[in-house]
């Protein structure tokens, strides 16, 4: 089992831990012969509760894991102990708490996910990833959907943004697997000067050895991912699955079920292909800049 410090840095963080103990409590029932509503019984909550404990979606009591554990017959102290201490720091805050006036609970889940991750693949049609966005080009994204707040919300909804993309320069970095639609890199967000700089900066990045980024052509015609963007995440620990995330307007949908996954993980593939080469990106960037942002 792997214990590591609160995310934002490298390591195992707090929503990670959540998952891993949830695992280690369902697998611990499911040994004991235990329902899910006879536990649910046993710490005054219902099935659902259970269920979402054991997926890691929602935070730990430590009097619940405790009552939990006596109920799955754990009495030894070193290994009750572990799992306490595990129900302890997996209720840490993750970084981005300080931001909880203008995140929305639904993303917060997601934060933790990245930060975690060993590998992220995305698929994007309509932005260039945010981890990749400079600055001006996320404040024109924000402003899209957030035209008519205040500037300060708008500075703190991009700095957020960035704070996201210190993982990829952290020791020990996940690896970034982008697929873009060329769409993306050619609609004009914030205007040519932020799309010049923004391009830039895709150049530069592809330089980096933890980030892969391809590009699909407009010439490449329909393609797999014809229902819009997704996001992959990996995660280093085996117990773990992965999960796709589908970001919508004011919500998401995180789908961990294995036929889902399948599906999902063909239809990146299936990117790949079709997608460009990485090695061409920096040549296809470059052309998009002197097509399009001369500078």
């Amino acid at each position: 089992m792997t214990m590591g410090p609160a995310e934002g840095g490298p390591g195992t963080g707090p929503t990670v831990l959540r998952m891993l103990l949830g695992t280690q409590l369902r697998r611990l029932r499911e040994s004991s012969g235990v329902t899910r509503e006879g536990a649910g019984w046993e710490i005054r909550a219902s099935e659902s509760k259970i269920s979402r404990m054991e997926l890691g979606r929602v935070g730990f009591k430590e009097r619940d894991v405790a009552d939990l554990l006596t109920l799955y017959g754990v009495t030894a102290s070193e290994e009750r102990e572990a799992l306490l201490k595990l129900a302890r720091d997996a209720n840490s805050p993750g970084w981005w708490h300080r931001y909880g006036d203008v995140l929305p609970n639904w993303f917060q889940s997601y934060l933790g996910l990245e930060a975690a991750a060993a590998l992220i693949r995305s698929y994007e049609v309509q932005f260039v990833p945010g981890l990749l966005q400079t600055r001006e080009y996320a404040r024109a994204v924000v402003l899209l959907g957030h035209g008519r707040a205040a500037p300060a919300e708008i500075e703190r909804r991009v700095a957020l943004r960035m704070q996201r993309q210190r993982l990829l320069h952290r020791e020990n970095p996940p690896q970034l697997w982008a697929v873009v639609d060329e769409a993306a890199l050619r609609r004009p967000i914030g205007g040519p000067r932020v799309m010049r700089e923004q391009v830039a900066a895709l150049i530069e990045a592809t330089k980096s050895p933890n980030i892969r980024l391809q590009v699909i052509p407009f010439a490449a015609g329909g393609h797999a991912a014809a229902g819009g963007a997704f996001t992959i995440l990996r995660f280093g620990d085996r117990e773990l699955p992965d999960i796709v995330y589908i970001e919508q307007l004011t919500s998401a949908l995180y789908l961990d079920k294995r036929d889902d996954l399948d599906y999902y993980a063909v239809a990146m593939e299936r990117l790949c292909v079709e997608a460009e080469p990485p090695e061409r990106t920096p040549g296809i960037l470059g052309g998009i800049l002197d097509d399009l942002y001369p500078g």
